[in-house]
């Protein structure tokens, strides 16, 4: 699903990630974790196609998207990736389902369909009687759900989420971190978690440690050699 290989980014003289390996499987939910400044939410963006590496390559659904032109990539960017943020980004003058609706008109789906799949997603999420409200009038874990429910209306292959559960309360933390679970089970989403939370990174089906701008997992490398191996073996065959 995500193959990234030898991954490096630099600000000015400030090397933040310094050759980064990493295979997720299709479905995986993957949490990163480490100490502030790691690279983190810099390898986060990098995936999500919102910087681009020094160095390096990331395939996506079979898809090396370090080579595409910037349209092809705000176009793959908008069907293939949904974003959750830790304070929701929400537009405070449209209504809940209007915001979930957005990346549905971006991708060019008529308003019938994309109103459609909102309202599927808002039930799905227990707040269809939320659907007119706007972010002023939702709760915190309201307004967080919602932001999960937009990054699903395209029905993308991976969701990103920095910190999403940064600014709940526990009983909203909870909720947030099962629903995750849930989604994968339902949509069959990947999700790759930037989190400080240690409840949240200890349910995930793996944890990425990050320090200094490497990852301190010996299996990635594991991973993505028995990846290559299994390419190699199938090249083969044919």
């Amino acid at each position: 699903m995500i193959t990234i290989k030898d991954i490096k980014k630099s600000f000015g003289s400030l090397e933040v990630l310094k050759g980064i390996d990493l295979h997720i499987e299709k479905g995986e939910v993957v949490s990163i974790v480490g100490p502030s400044g790691a690279g983190k939410t810099t390898l986060l963006q990098i995936i999500g196609t919102l910087d681009k590496p020094d160095a390096g390559s990331i395939l996506i659904d079979n898809v090396n998207v370090t080579t595409l032109s910037q349209k092809k990539l705000a176009d793959f960017r908008n069907r293939h990736i949904g974003f959750v943020f830790q304070f929701h980004q929400l537009l405070p003058e449209f209504t809940a389902l209007e915001n979930i609706m957005i990346p549905a008109y971006i991708a060019g789906t008529g308003s019938k369909a994309a109103k459609q799949r909102a309202e599927e997603l808002l039930q799905f999420m227990g707040l269809s009687d939320r659907a007119k409200h706007k972010p002023n009038e939702l709760s915190g874990g309201e307004k967080q759900r919602v932001a999960v429910a937009r990054a699903l209306v395209n029905n993308p292959a991976v969701i990103l989420a920095d910190e999403p559960s940064g600014s709940l309360d526990t009983k909203n933390k909870e909720e947030l971190h099962q629903l995750f679970f849930d989604l994968r089970d339902k949509f069959g989403q990947t999700f790759v978690i930037v989190t400080h939370d240690e409840q949240l990174a200890s349910i995930t089906d793996r944890t990425i440690h990050m320090r200094d701008g490497l990852l301190e997992n010996l299996d990635n490398l594991e991973r993505l050699e028995n990846l290559e191996k299994t390419e190699e073996t199938e090249e083969n065959h044919d």
